[in-house]
């Protein structure tokens, strides 16, 4: 079993990495089967001149896998694991939201049967994040990370100093980031984002004839929320407003405060807003799609339902471009398709 683990003293792979993926080759091989006890921690330390220490932190990651089992008195052994033989993958996702949870489904269904998906959510939590990368740490083959942070006053970050530093430590080759690129990583991997600024201008620009019978654009935009929306569409709302000459303003909710103005367009981002907007049409002499104006993030079957004219990602798109990337092993950085899908409501 010793000389079934194979170690490459010029490889930049570290020794306990290295060891990892001795032990599953040799079992995908064949070479070491289901119930074959291996090396004490001590014994392998010995013959392969490395501390306890590499050693243990092999084997920990491999009963994490459920690879090893330790049997109390008697020794480690290869376990029963159906495993062992796919890709294994985390998906870590800021947030379990219908959109996140397409782009999940997307890329699983793409990656197929061979592929074991884990679907974590860190809450936009840099603590939790942190906690769940060192847990995971090289205990799978790939690592996909939607990087969306909140800071202690509830505004939007792209990433933060141990986030950087903790990815950054995952081999370029294993790792996928999606959904945002306004971060620091670095080297080459495999990357399918939205521009969120350049995006809703382009989306806006596609409607600026509808867009145009309206004299105001107002964007319902939470600047602090315990999910919190990418500054950048503040960003490039502001843009398309200046480069058309827009009269423009910036609410944090619609309330029962709101006040509506003719010929005015309101961008809404969460549900509650856009429900809200569409109440206070209903209920005063204006007519929606006519006198006011609603465009709405992210597209939902009810939104078809009702007519509601939206800026949407193709979140399918991002998963399925993301999986088919690391089934043919390419590394490249993409922007996802962004569009106005223009309705009755405009």
């Amino acid at each position: 079993m010793v000389d079934l683990i194979k170690l490459d003293t010029e490889s930049v792979v570290p020794k306990y990495l290295q060891i990892i993926n001795s032990i599953i080759t040799n079992i995908s091989e064949g070479n070491i089967k289901v119930g074959d006890k291996i090396p004490s921690i001590n014994k392998l330390s010995q013959k392969t001149y490395l501390s306890r220490d590499t050693v243990e932190r092999a084997y920990s990651i491999l009963k994490k896998r459920k690879v090893l089992v330790s049997v109390h008195g008697k020794g480690t052994y290869i376990a029963q694991n159906q495993l062992i033989s796919k890709i294994n993958i985390l998906f870590l996702v800021n947030k379990l939201s219908p959109f996140k949870m397409k782009i999940y489904n997307s890329f699983s269904n793409e990656m197929g049967a061979d592929c074991h998906v884990d679907l974590h959510s860190y809450h936009c939590d840099e603590t939790l994040f942190v906690e769940l990368m060192e847990k995971y740490e090289s205990s799978y083959d790939y690592y996909v990370i939607m990087p969306h942070f909140r800071t202690k006053n509830l505004a939007h970050i792209s990433t933060t100093e141990k986030v950087t530093k903790i990815i950054n430590k995952i081999p370029k080759d294993d790792l996928i980031i999606l959904d945002n690129k306004d971060h620091a990583i670095e080297g080459n991997f495999i990357e399918v984002y939205q521009d969120y600024e350049n995006d809703i201008v382009t989306a806006l620009e596609k409607g600026i004839e509808s867009i145009s019978k309206y004299n105001k654009l107002t964007l319902v935009y939470p600047k602090n929320s315990f999910y919190p929306y990418h500054k950048d569409i503040l960003k490039g709302f502001q843009k398309y407003c200046n480069q058309n000459n827009f009269k423009f303003e910036i609410l944090e909710e619609v309330t029962n405060e709101t006040k509506l103005e003719d010929k005015t367009v309101f961008i809404t981002i969460e549900e509650s807003d856009l429900v809200n907007i569409v109440n206070k049409v209903k209920s005063s002499n204006y007519s929606l799609g006519t006198d006011i104006g609603v465009i709405s993030y992210n597209d939902t079957p009810l939104k078809q339902l009702l007519g509601i004219t939206v800026l949407s990602t193709d979140f399918d798109n991002m998963g399925q471009q993301a999986a088919n990337m690391i089934i043919n092993n390419k590394k490249e950085k993409v922007k996802v398709p962004f569009n106005l899908i223009e309705r009755e409501s405009i």
